[in-house]
């Protein structure tokens, strides 16, 4: 009886490690996105089917992405103490077995989404492999601008969403993987302050330990300004109308003042590091929440 119980246990703990690999919070965000670009382009609750398939089809794609990641990573991770607890650092799992798993939910995730249209599963697939390819294998330890070229991998989801209902890319689509584009420096580097002995400990060169907080909090609020017209210029392609336009501005007005107090916070005070952080992640969900709402109004 002990040796069942010990054993499920174990099965259980297998399997969180699993999903734990896929960094599961993550896919969450970008799956909001991906669903608020369908919903936009349907112009209210797409199909059932179609968005079971492709939002399932993009989690696997996203969740392989991600257990690559943590396979090519698990070095540095071993390193830092917010990711040594990782089952791969900390020995729950082999790197193959992560690997492997990664491969294969990749490559299911072509499969499913091709069932949904062509141009949706190439997408999808162009953002796993730039993920892995562009950012993890090249860009994350070479540059400190590794964030801003490789967020266009997070900004893909939105682009998967809009053509699994329409078959195509217009501009609102563009928009909103551009909206998503310039969010992520500030979100990353907001973390990146106040975890930069992290990284430079782990040798990441993130914008902190490279040019240091000062100039890491002028990127930031650079990039929020230009994420209030980003988020505004949807208006302008008529896919939604004034309800998320003044929401939009008023959402980057809030990111702004975010930076703002980041700017004018004294080292070694992180109070407005963690608070741009955590603003950021209510920013793009808000943001994504207010296309939807505007649509359901019309």
């Amino acid at each position: 009886m002990f040796a069942q119980v010990r054993e499920r246990v174990q099965v259980g703990q297998v399997l969180r490690d699993y999903v734990a690999l896929t960094k599961p919070r993550i896919v969450i965000l970008l799956l909001i996105t991906a669903f608020a670009a369908m919903w936009v382009a349907a112009g209210g609750l797409p199909p059932l089917g179609l968005t079971i398939v492709t939002l399932t089809g993009l989690a696997m794609s996203c969740g392989a992405a991600n257990a690559i990641n943590m396979w090519y990573d698990r070095d540095i991770d071993a390193i830092m103490t917010r990711t040594r607890r990782r089952p791969l650092p900390a020995g729950r799992l082999a790197p193959e077995q992560a690997l492997r798993f990664g491969v294969v939910m990749g490559v299911l995730s072509f499969l499913v989404l091709l069932t949904v249209n062509l141009l949706t599963a190439l997408l999808a697939a162009a953002g796993l492999l730039f993920y892995v390819l562009v950012y993890t294998m090249w860009l994350k330890r070479s540059t400190a601008h590794n964030i801003v070229i490789g967020g266009a991998a997070g900004a893909a989801p939105p682009l998967v969403g809009w053509a699994a209902v329409t078959g195509r890319l217009d501009w609102a689509a563009v928009i909103m993987f551009l909206v998503v584009f310039v969010w992520t420096p500030p979100h990353f580097w907001a973390l990146a302050l106040f975890r930069s002995e992290d990284y430079a400990r782990a040798g990441v060169p993130m914008l902190p330990v490279v040019r240091g907080e000062r100039v890491t909090k002028w990127q930031i609020l650079l990039y929020s300004v230009l994420l209030v017209p980003s988020a505004a210029l949807l208006y302008w392609t008529g896919a939604v109308g004034r309800f998320y336009l003044w929401t939009s501005v008023l959402l980057g007005a809030a990111m702004v003042a975010a930076a703002i107090g980041l700017l004018r916070e004294r080292p070694p005070q992180m109070d407005w590091a963690h608070r741009t952080y955590g603003w950021s992640l209510l920013y793009l969900f808000a943001v994504f929440l207010a296309m939807m709402l505007d649509v359901t109004r019309a």
